[in-house]
């Protein structure tokens, strides 16, 4: 008895992801490449596209499930203290996102923050993230711990244009290396003090 076309299809677009992901796994982000997707998973090239339009698609599917695993485990998390808590909980998410800077020019073209394309996942996650960070920030004004006479979602707002401009210098040749959550420390200082 065949299978239904769309198990088939399911089932295609698991392996095609489950390859992809191996090969990341294995050699780093960079290293994707559409050719050796289809030919470990034993597809044509027109399944691969017809599954993800092309390579930044499929990294789209991949990043923004990684993504979702670090905001939920900061939002697991216990609720930051005092501002340098906030830089703790965010550096798996920014030592992840430093590493290689396809992660970084990914995640904020299809943000939705530069207009250019959108990705539903990777765009809720932003939104997810300042929406944590206003909580965060709302829990640290009740208790004195940050300046008051802000919004905490404009706050947020501002903390997550630091990350994109901490993460960005991180990727400059002149800038020195420093962990993005140490780079971000100053920022969350003065932007919140």
């Amino acid at each position: 008895m065949p299978r239904a076309p769309q198990k088939r299809r399911l089932e295609t677009r698991a392996k095609l992801l489950t390859v992809a992901e191996s090969i990341v796994a294995e050699h780093g982000y960079s290293a994707l490449r559409v050719e050796d997707v289809v030919a470990q998973a034993g597809v044509a090239k027109g399944t691969f596209f017809a599954h993800f339009g092309d390579k930044d698609g499929l990294l789209a599917v991949i990043l923004g499930a990684r993504v979702t695993e670090f905001l939920d485990a900061m939002e697991a998390a216990p609720k930051p203290q005092h501002p340098g808590d906030i830089a703790t909980l965010l550096a798996p998410l920014l030592d992840f996102i430093a590493q290689d800077r396809v992660i970084f020019d990914l995640l904020l073209r299809y943000s939705g923050t530069t207009g250019t394309e959108v990705d539903e996942i990777i765009t809720q996650s932003f939104l997810r993230q300042i929406t944590m960070f206003a909580e965060w920030i709302a829990g640290l004004q009740a208790s004195g711990q940050v300046r008051p006479d802000q919004d905490p979602t404009l706050l947020a707002e501002g903390i997550q244009a630091f990350l994109n401009h901490v993460l960005a210098i991180g990727f400059c040749m002149d800038h020195d290396k420093q962990p993005a959550a140490e780079a971000i420390l100053p920022y969350l200082r003065i932007w919140l003090a």
